[in-house]
């Protein structure tokens, strides 16, 4: 895999489906390699999936898949990947855990693709490599396993550990690979029959702009709010961060107030809440550590707001 293998050799790629997978990351891995195949004539590719047990793995759009067999320490592949999506640690079992250990020790090479990521952090898998992950699930991998060396690209290949994120960054690496395998000429023809019509580089950061995300493109107003995306343990009070930004407090609530219909507060207030939603969904701090990671220094009050906003408690989150 990724060209350390002879260019004749067919190669053979294994998929680990954890259930509640992304659809879309484990299409956008396999048909590259079948669109390789059929190009260049001849098979470059096999692959085969896995699940925990063997049984039937639905897919978070609730497309059931039966794979070719369950996970075992013994494969017959050169490379396994780790397929996941929500939540993908309620899913990972020990003894799943177990296999992927074992496989390392035999030095198969592992990768994942969405989510994937952190169930081979979990197994202590990615440990002394650079590995990235889907930017949503980005803050909780990076809360869950500080150690690593967590980067936000679109893929990430260190040695034999290959991550990507999720949607269709899988197509990036595939396509990345077969150019190190066979060619750039037959890489070229795979992107033109998936109608990828670009090349995304690997260090490309992969998360959506801020303004693309707030649909705003107002300079100042861009600031403000990446300032308060940085700075959400530690409050700013609201005049700081309008002179941090070139405002006065009265200028940068109108302009809160025109571009999002709400104030620089509530919008900070908010954009804390849905930080500390996702780390309760996403990582296993408590709800006290969470609360301090978001700039709520009374347990109490987190508790109050948190379930003004979301309709439940942190509680019932978690």
């Amino acid at each position: 895999m990724f060209g350390k293998s002879p260019e004749h050799t067919l190669q053979s790629i294994g998929f680990l489906l954890i259930p509640n997978f992304s659809m879309m990351a484990f299409t956008a891995s396999i048909e590259p390699l079948r669109a390789a195949n059929r190009m260049a004539g001849r098979e470059l590719y096999s692959w085969s999936t896995y699940s925990s047990d063997g049984s039937t793995v639905t897919a978070s759009n609730g497309v059931a898949i039966t794979p070719d067999t369950a996970l075992s320490g013994e494969l017959d592949v050169d490379v396994l990947f780790v397929c996941a999506g929500l939540r993908p640690l309620k899913y990972l079992d020990s003894k799943t855990a177990g296999h992927l250990r074992v496989l390392a020790r035999r030095g198969l090479a592992l990768g994942s693709v969405c989510t994937g990521s952190i169930a081979l952090a979990e197994a202590g898998l990615l440990d002394g490599y650079r590995c990235t992950i889907h930017w949503e699930y980005m803050e909780g991998f990076v809360e869950n396993f500080p150690e690593l060396d967590i980067t936000a690209t679109v893929f990430e290949i260190d040695r034999n550990r290959y991550t990507c994120s999720g949607g269709t960054a899988p197509l990036d690496m595939m396509v990345h690979s077969i150019t190190l395998d066979h060619g750039k000429e037959l890489a070229d023809k795979v992107s033109d029959q998936m109608l990828h019509g670009f090349d995304r580089e690997q260090k490309r950061i992969h998360q959506p702009s801020m303004a693309r995300r707030t649909d705003i493109t107002h300079a100042k107003l861009l600031a403000a709010i990446g300032y308060m995306e940085a700075h959400t343990e530690t409050l700013i009070p609201m005049h700081s961060l309008a002179g941090t930004v070139g405002l006065s407090l009265r200028q940068m609530e109108r302009l809160f107030k025109r571009h999002l219909n709400t104030t620089p507060a509530r919008y900070y207030m908010e954009l804390r809440l849905q930080r500390a939603n996702h780390l309760i969904k996403q990582t296993n701090l408590t709800l006290l550590q969470i609360a301090v990671t978001t700039g709520f220094t009374s347990p109490s009050h987190f508790s109050r707001v948190y379930t003004r906003q979301f309709g439940h408690s942190p509680s019932a989150d978690r």
